[in-house]
């Protein structure tokens, strides 16, 4: 049984990942990933203290030390994993609801468990629930101990050195924590570079994390900023790895439009290295317009923030991102971080004196229609011959003003329908075209919107 989705563990906490499940694995970690001290770090969720709990057992009985580093942004545990050389592991199922929980592991260093090491890891948990053999218990004082620490400090003075001494005084800021992992840390390090930082939904109670808040829900925000009449408002999610803007107006600003400011500003200063940023299929054909006019090159990956950063590091670029607001900064960090993107946003707001809707307008949003179809067998998909002519007289169609994307979900037994046109209409219009031809070629139900 295949228990690692592309971001480890994710499900219902107490059914789906149980303390027994947690204990196994973090004999199994311990056993696998090849040292003796873990640095573990959390989100708000009620369940949290449960599974580090139970994880903790796992990593002391095989003898390991453990660092409990509080609740914390998975991408500052990936920090401290980097600046500390420890594995690390984060207990967060980040945008979900809070009855869901999910771990995942950080290699000394910072990065995402390789394939190689997460397959290691798996076999080793699948034959510790099986009841393989036995290790020889460890006794005395070759038990391991928990340690704990709180990690906010030292990642929030490293958040503030990436503006290098420059400094956001001026800036009004509406931080929505989501009551989740930034709520210690996004509105204190805001505040320590001058920003006039006003915090929303940062009062989490362990049930309440990601509830009609974040970068899930940013309308509050956008509210917020008009009533304040702030400069700009930052929306992250509950484990503050991906973050949204809302700009003066109250207007969304999302991720492949965070990801194209960026690019232009570093490339104006001769930061973008190789003149290139790195996107998934999922990027907005507007942006794909904008890097071309600017002369930035743009790599394509799979959907899924650990395919950007594959990307970025085979490619020895540094910028990339998602458009759901996963952002990475290769040369400041190692992996997503949504306080990081912020205040790099921030940052060029500063230096140049330019209003956040007037730097986002270097791409324009092409109206996009996205769409799931359930079917009984989303992989007979790539034989359905009628289907994929239908869709390529949808693309003459549309020609250079439009983009198609179709692909069976890796989750669900759903096929996803994504189009996008000049005009709502005309992407409604050939989405619906879409969806009916498959459902003539597949016998499939009704699409549900997306």
């Amino acid at each position: 049984m295949r228990r690692f989705g592309t971001d480890g563990l994710r499900g219902l906490a107490n059914v789906d990942l149980t303390p027994e499940l947690l204990v196994a694995l973090g004999r199994a970690a311990a056993r696998t990933l090849g040292t003796e001290t873990f640095l573990v770090g959390r989100d708000t969720r009620v369940s949290g203290s449960m599974l580090l709990g139970a994880l903790s057992a796992g990593l002391t009985a095989e003898g390991a030390e453990v660092t409990d580093l509080g609740v914390l942004p998975t991408p500052g545990v990936a920090w401290a994993s980097a600046a500390e050389r420890r594995p690390a592991a984060m207990i967060s199922a980040s945008h979900n609801p809070f009855a869901d929980n999910g771990i995942k592991f950080f290699a000394p260093g910072g990065r995402k468990l390789s394939d190689e090491a997460e397959d290691r890891l798996e076999a080793e948990l699948q034959r510790l629930i099986d009841g393989g053999p036995a290790y020889p218990p460890r006794t005395g004082a070759e038990v391991g101990r928990v340690f704990t620490r709180d990690g906010r400090p030292g990642y929030v003075r490293a958040l503030a050195a990436t503006l290098e001494g420059r400094r956001l005084d001026g800036l009004s800021v509406v931080a929505d924590c989501a009551h989740g992992a930034a709520c210690g840390v996004a509105p204190e390090v805001l505040a320590a570079l001058g920003a006039d930082v006003t915090a929303i939904n940062d009062q989490p109670d362990g049930t309440n994390i990601n509830a009609d808040a974040g970068s899930n829900h940013p309308e509050g925000l956008a509210a917020a900023v008009v009533a304040r009449g702030a400069d700009v408002g930052l929306a992250f999610d509950g484990d503050a790895d991906r973050v949204v803007a809302i700009d003066a107006g109250g207007h969304l600003v999302d991720g492949d439009q965070l990801v194209a400011l960026c690019a232009v500003d570093r490339r104006d200063r001769d930061l973008l290295a190789g003149n290139t940023v790195v996107a998934t299929v999922m990027a907005n054909l507007g942006f794909r317009r904008a890097m071309a006019e600017h002369g930035i090159d743009v790599v394509e990956t799979k959907v899924g923030d650990r395919y950007v950063l594959d990307a970025l590091e085979q490619g020895g670029w540094a910028l990339g991102g998602e458009q759901s607001g996963h952002v990475i900064f290769r040369d400041l960090a190692t992996t997503g971080d949504g306080v990081l993107t912020g205040l790099q946003v921030l940052d060029v707001m500063a230096r140049s004196g330019r209003p956040l809707a007037e730097l986002a307008s270097v791409m324009t949003r092409l109206p996009q229609v996205l769409r799931n179809v359930s079917v009984a067998n989303r992989h007979d998909l790539s034989g359905a011959d009628d289907f994929w002519r239908d869709l390529e007289t949808v693309r003459r169609r549309l020609g250079d003003d439009g983009r198609v994307l179709v692909r069976p979900s890796g989750t669900e037994p759903v096929v996803r329908v994504m189009v996008e046109a000049l005009t709502g209409d005309a992407a409604e219009e050939a989405c619906n075209e879409l969806c009916g031809a498959l459902i003539r070629a597949l016998g499939t139900a009704d699409p549900i919107a997306h």
